[in-house]
């Protein structure tokens, strides 16, 4: 079975459709998604083609990525669709003046997000977050788009400083910049100053959701973060595997929430603002999360030590927790706790190819 063929997933894609929000923003525009091809990106498509069919919204939806073949697999249903387009191109490259004909609203979602990336590639990893951005912020001021999105991460918060137990929009911690891992963090913070300074500068409409650590049944089987690996033991009804002490307090998020938080942003949020999107029902310990998986699973939770290009990729922050206040001014909630949301993205997995 696909993704889009499991009832359980399509029940919460209906009901981020349905939620309030002034879906008619999007009425006869176009939505241009870096990154579509991902675990957040893929399922924001998924979306924007459901209001399409529910509201006849009329949405032109672009997806950019590298991988055709993988894209054409992931969105079979509507890829004959007029209102749907894959787009192969890299964002390190800019882009071309007729690749797309407008760019009502660009969310830029393409970027490496997970340790081993982080440390086996890490000048991908940065230009992404900066001259991808920068390319993708050209095209939008050239088409005069009506508002661009840069999704940005809890990362840049860096390590706690201990005066805080959430991370408000306005807090910075230190980040050790001469550290290969730094290259993720500090880029986004670039990519968010870049971002900052077209509004400016060129007078474009901007917002900066900050997307903590997402899961879901979209996440790729590549991906090396810990949620992910533990899902895919979880899964496989293997032990999970704790590299470390299990310590780290962070907020999660499954992935449907975290696209309606990212709408939300995109169509209520003020120019120029970020929002953290998260939630503290789904703020858990590293390993109280893997015994969580574990005991779902009928498995236990194990503790092995990292290797070098692990250790290399892993976030030194042992709290990082966010404060979603401001999020929640427009009215945002989450639908899934973290218990509720692992077990929703257990059960969806299981059933497909």
């Amino acid at each position: 079975m696909k993704i889009l063929e499991n009832k359980e997933y399509l029940k919460d894609i209906v009901s981020v459709s349905e939620l309030s929000l002034p879906w008619e923003k999007l009425q006869n525009k176009s939505v241009i998604i870096s990154g579509g091809s991902g675990m957040v990106g893929s399922c924001l498509a998924d979306v924007l083609m459901t209001l399409n069919n529910s509201r006849n919204l009329n949405c032109d939806v672009v997806v950019i990525g590298r991988n055709s073949q993988r894209a054409k697999s992931r969105f079979e249903p509507y890829w004959d669709s007029p209102n749907f387009r894959f787009l192969s191109h890299d964002i390190n490259l800019p882009m071309g003046e007729d690749e797309v004909a407008k760019a009502d609203f660009v969310v830029h979602l393409a970027s490496n997000t997970h340790p081993v990336a982080y440390a086996t590639d890490p000048i991908g990893t940065i230009t992404a977050n900066i001259i991808g951005t920068k390319n993708l912020l050209d095209m939008a001021a050239e088409k005069k788009s009506e508002r661009f999105v840069f999704a940005s991460s809890n990362e840049i918060y860096g390590e706690n400083r201990g005066d805080t137990e959430l991370f408000s929009e306005d807090y910075c911690g230190y980040i050790d910049c001469c550290t290969l891992r730094a290259g993720y963090p500090e880029s986004k913070r670039c990519g968010e100053a870049l971002c900052l300074a077209y509004s400016r500068q060129k007078e474009m409409d901007v917002v900066i959701p900050r997307l903590t650590r997402t899961y879901g049944p979209t996440m790729l089987m590549s991906d090396t973060k810990a949620v992910s690996q533990f899902i895919k033991k979880g899964m496989a009804g293997e032990d999970i595997v704790l590299k470390s002490k299990g310590n780290q307090f962070y907020s999660y998020t499954y992935v449907t929430d975290a696209v309606s938080g990212l709408l939300t942003v995109m169509l209520k949020g003020e120019c120029g603002e970020a929002y953290n999107i998260a939630d503290i029902s789904s703020d858990i310990t590293l390993r109280d999360m893997a015994e969580l998986i574990a005991g779902y699973s009928g498995t236990k939770v194990v503790f092995d030590i990292p290797d070098e290009t692990e250790s290399a990729g892993y976030s030194k922050a042992t709290k990082a927790r966010l404060d979603s206040t401001k999020l929640k001014g427009l009215d945002w909630k989450v639908k899934y706790d973290i218990r509720s949301g692992l077990e929703r993205t257990l059960d969806i997995l299981k059933t497909l190819d």
